[in-house]
């Protein structure tokens, strides 16, 4: 399967490097530093489960996608349209692109501009960073994707990227409710990175701290009565899971989007708790946390986006 990675941060760059080291075809579409990285000293993962380094082919010219059977994209939930924008003209027929990005509607957005057909539902749990240009290290618990058709079927080009990712050591599962799926990640990762930057405290302190542990919950149930209003399947056991994997993270953890607006970076406040509050206002339900998050942090976000 020819694979073309958009993106080789934290993400695409674990992944697409499993990829490439088991021996699949596989572009890296990236840009800048990582890009004359990549293609100068190759990829190097830093993983608690093997350290290794590959040498793939990396470009930035967006024509490579003409060829792919399977699309990563591995970039910013923020940049989906852009780059969509550009993939349109260049996906063949039978290409199939995975979202891996965190967010609630990728594939919904994704479909807006491109067939829906080349679209499937996924994410990934993962915990790594970018410690350099080219350099991802992966630190916390064994990576996984999930993924699945949007009407929720097994399909042959499901089934074949499933054996791909069993061939590449990729933790994996092919799911026939992707959209649950997609909503669970978004509950456990909307509920804790922005209030994360809001307080500029580590996920520990949240967590055992009475008054912030009681908002980081009333956080995730706006975000629970969003989804179910959608046709989500969600309740308080999902809750309760989510808090229990919180409370299983190391003390020091922060989210990236925590990171990217501790950093002055453009981050993803707006497609979590910004997608929250938007959605309340159009199907009537108070969100009060997720807006005192979400208006107390816009000014920050909207002066990283005018760098």
């Amino acid at each position: 399967m020819k694979t073309v990675v958009i993106g080789a941060g934290a993400v695409g760059g674990y992944f697409g490097g499993k990829l490439a080291k088991a021996g699949f075809e596989t572009i890296f579409l990236t840009r800048g530093e990582t890009l004359n990285a990549i293609q100068t000293k190759g990829l190097h993962i830093k993983s608690i489960l093997g350290n290794f380094k590959v040498h793939p082919k990396a470009t930035d010219d967006f024509s490579v996608v003409k060829n792919a059977e399977l699309v990563l994209l591995c970039v910013k939930s923020w940049q989906i349209e852009p780059i969509a924008i550009q993939l349109r003209p260049l996906l063949k027929d039978n290409a199939t692109l995975l979202p891996l990005q965190n967010g609630a509607d990728n594939a919904v957005r994704l479909s807006k501009i491109l067939p829906g057909e080349n679209v499937i539902g996924g994410l990934c749990r993962i915990v790594s960073k970018i410690e350099g240009p080219g350099v991802i290290d992966h630190f916390g618990y064994e990576p996984e994707i999930i993924f699945g058709e949007i009407n929720n079927k097994i399909t042959t080009r499901t089934r074949k990227i499933k054996s791909v990712f069993d061939k590449a050591g990729i933790k994996n599962r092919n799911s026939i409710q992707i959209q649950r799926e997609i909503w669970l990640k978004f509950l456990f990762i909307a509920s804790i990175s922005a209030l994360g930057a809001l307080t500029r405290s580590v996920l520990g302190v949240m967590r055992e701290d009475p008054y912030l542990r009681e908002k980081l919950i009333a956080t995730a149930r706006e975000i629970v009565l969003i989804g179910q209003k959608q046709g989500i399947a969600l309740d308080e056991n999902d809750i309760k899971a989510a808090f229990n994997i919180i409370d299983q993270l190391d003390f020091d953890t922060t989210m990236s989007l925590q990171r990217d607006m501790m950093e002055g970076k453009p981050s993803e406040l707006d497609q979590f708790n910004g997608y929250i509050v938007k959605q309340g206002d159009l199907l009537g339900i108070e969100t009060p946390v997720n807006d005192f998050i979400y208006y107390s942090l816009r000014p920050m976000e909207e002066k990283a986006r005018k760098k």
